[in-house]
């Protein structure tokens, strides 16, 4: 095998095909990156039996081929490599890489042990790449990052007819979203699930958030549900996590009367300051009446703070104790300059329900997007 290719374009392939691998394995074949040259281009790929990557991209094939190198390694190399072509040739079982006045040797892998990449099937829809990375961006950060319970790993995602929902909890909070789906001459008649690993969501999203559109494909064959995400020649597919998602939609309330209107950026600097007393899994104070909101917290050896926002309430006074990063995580997803911050009822009048985070275009006008955020109060400061 024999190639030269452009630095940039090449360390750019490499980069996208590690990004999702592993930082550790138990295989260390499945840390390989394989490189197949043909006629009209190279494709580089990965694979860890979960998650795929397969990318191609343009290159002067002198001698076609097959091979398997430390994908991690490779990508450093590329990385840092002087501005000038790269060039890519293989001796038996060495690997040897030369830009500009740079060269490199590193051993191959074997080939005929690789797992084969994933084919990806017939698209499923189309989705709006940078309206499908906010999205991703708001929901994701929702969802649980304990691996004991797998399912509430993911993002639940809902296909309907021409909508996408995002769905993600950790059990103390909810996000939602909705974004535009097109899907063709796929009619549907039922909606179609798909629980997929948050992590990887997260790197599609800021991966092709700038490509336009995003292909989708929705696929079980062999027992193994898989999804697809293609664009700009760039494919990554993941296993979808087995299990049933909780059905937390049926939380959100169909409407809520007392609320209070804050602006987002004065109340994340508030949060944040008064916060700097607290212990770690300590909550805030928030307390909302016609004079505004006041923010408390009771550190550790009495160190204490206190601080007053300006709020427009509609509804009686309310108090509720709130984790501080919790809610900051809300607050950066909803990306309007005021947010509404509502107040759901329980059976019990004196213990709060959920708060729902959504946007507002202004103190007196609701936003018109459709993220929305359901915080679990900590009722430890009652």
């Amino acid at each position: 095998m024999k190639f030269q290719a452009n630095r940039d374009v090449f360390s750019e392939a490499v980069s996208f095909a590690v990004k999702l691998l592993p930082q550790r394995t138990t295989l260390p074949i499945l840390s390989g990156v394989l490189i197949h040259a043909t006629d009209t281009g190279l494709v580089l790929s990965s694979f860890d039996y979960e998650v795929s990557a397969q990318t191609e991209i343009a290159a002067d094939i002198e001698e076609p081929g097959t091979v398997l190198v430390s994908g991690r390694l490779l990508a450093e190399i590329a990385s840092r490599l002087p501005n000038a072509p790269v060039r890519f040739s293989t001796d038996e079982s060495r690997i040897l890489v030369s830009c500009g006045s740079a060269s490199f040797t590193l051993l191959s892998m074997p080939v005929e042990e690789y797992p084969s990449i994933p084919q990806v099937a017939e698209q499923t829809g189309l989705v709006p790449a940078e309206e499908f990375a906010a999205a991703v961006a708001q929901v994701a950060v929702a969802a649980s990052r304990d691996d004991v319970t797998p399912v509430i790993t993911g993002v639940q995602l809902e296909v309907t007819e021409n909508s996408l929902g995002m769905v993600a909890t950790d059990r103390y909070r909810v996000a939602v979203r909705e974004i535009d789906w097109d899907g063709g001459s796929n009619e549907r008649t039922e909606t179609i699930n798909a629980l997929v690993p948050a992590r990887t969501l997260q790197e599609v999203g800021k991966t092709f958030g700038h490509s336009g559109t995003i292909s989708v494909a929705i696929t079980s064959k062999d027992e193994r549900e898989l999804i697809a995400f293609t664009a700009d020649k760039k494919t990554v597919t993941s296993l979808l996590i087995k299990g049933n998602f909780p059905p937390v939609r049926r939380l959100f309330p169909d409407t809520v009367e007392n609320y209070a209107v804050v602006n987002t950026g004065e109340l994340i600097e508030a949060t944040r300051r008064v916060a700097l007393v607290l212990e770690r899994e300590a909550a805030l104070r928030y307390t909302f009446s016609s004079d505004g909101l006041t923010l408390e917290a009771i550190g550790s050896e009495q160190a204490q703070a206190s601080e007053t926002i300006d709020a427009v309430l509609v509804g009686g006074d309310t108090v509720v104790s709130l984790k501080p990063q919790f809610l900051l995580d809300g607050l950066g997803a909803v990306r309007s300059e005021f947010v509404r911050i509502s107040f759901t009822k329980t059976e019990n009048p004196n213990k709060p329900g959920p708060v729902l985070i959504t946007s507002q275009t202004s103190r007196e006008q609701a936003g018109s997007d459709s993220y929305r955020y359901l915080l679990q109060p900590n009722l430890l400061l009652r």
